[in-house]
């Protein structure tokens, strides 16, 4: 067993898929009072990886989140999910941070855990960048990979010691990156390191009743904002997908209006 093996995985609080967005006055952002919250998406993929890595290596999965107190929300049900303690940087100001702000708030807390393997969902549902992952890979020093659909540990790299084999040579990880047009790119990188996993790369699982009533008494360590954050990305305005349609009649013969209909599908519509 590798029981001292440190998997961090980063969770997010978004709004939830079924509610109706409403703008807040100055078209910034949405009304959060209004708002209904539940756990981003890939980020329970991520969640659900880093469980099934500590099931077949050993360790702990500590959950780390940025964020009002509201976060403790998808905190608590990570935790009744199966992960072991959390991490909770809690500020008001990060509702709603960039992921360069987010990942400035996470970096010095999680750089004193040390630990072995993060893993972050490859985006978040309400601003979608992809760029956390990243840029906290940066700012913790080192490897990342993104869209990751396959994670390979190497338990010959492993010792009860951490990340290092006894050989002291670094652990590593071999790992399976979805790319564009179908392709797919294995990659062996060394640990520590960071990915950012895809929706899809497994079978969720969902918090049980006993694991709800262990979740009250798991450890989440509050920390405090790094001072001096300032946001890197401004939103100068928002607004909602207007519903429209449009009828287009194409005349002319029927192999004429044929092959215009076939143009305009590949060319305008780009579903062919």
């Amino acid at each position: 067993m590798f029981d001292t093996v440190k998997i961090a995985v980063c969770i997010k609080q978004v709004p939830t898929r079924e509610w109706q967005p409403r703008l807040n006055d100055d078209k910034t952002w949405v009304r959060e009072q209004d708002v209904s919250y539940e756990m981003n998406e890939p980020d329970a993929y991520a969640l659900e990886e880093s469980l099934r890595l500590r099931e077949k290596h050993g360790g702990e999965v500590v959950v780390c989140s940025a964020g009002p107190t509201r976060v403790q929300q998808v905190i608590r049900e990570a935790l009744a999910r199966g992960a072991d303690r959390a991490l909770h940087v809690e500020d008001d100001s990060l509702g709603a941070a960039d992921a360069s702000t987010a990942a400035s708030a996470l970096a010095p807390a999680m750089a004193e855990q040390k630990f072995d393997l993060i893993l972050t969902g490859l985006q978040s549902d309400d601003q979608g960048h992809a760029q956390f992952g990243p840029v906290l890979a940066e700012k913790l020093g080192m490897p990342h990979s993104t869209i990751i659909m396959e994670v390979h540990v190497d338990p010959s790299t492993l010792d009860t010691e951490g990340g290092a084999a006894r050989s002291g040579q670094a652990g590593r990880l071999r790992v399976k990156r979805e790319l564009e047009g179908g392709w797919f790119q294995h990659v062996t990188m060394p640990l520590p390191a960071l990915l950012t996993i895809q929706s899809g790369i497994n079978q969720l699982r969902y918090a049980t009743l006993k694991g709800i009533m262990a979740a009250k008494k798991k450890e989440i360590t509050k920390v405090a904002a790094p001072a001096g954050l300032s946001p890197r990305l401004k939103v100068v305005a928002l607004s909602a997908p207007q519903k429209s349609k449009q009828t287009l009649m194409i005349g002319g013969s029927p192999a004429e209006a044929a092959k215009e209909l076939v143009k305009r599908l590949r060319e305008e519509a780009r579903v062919l």
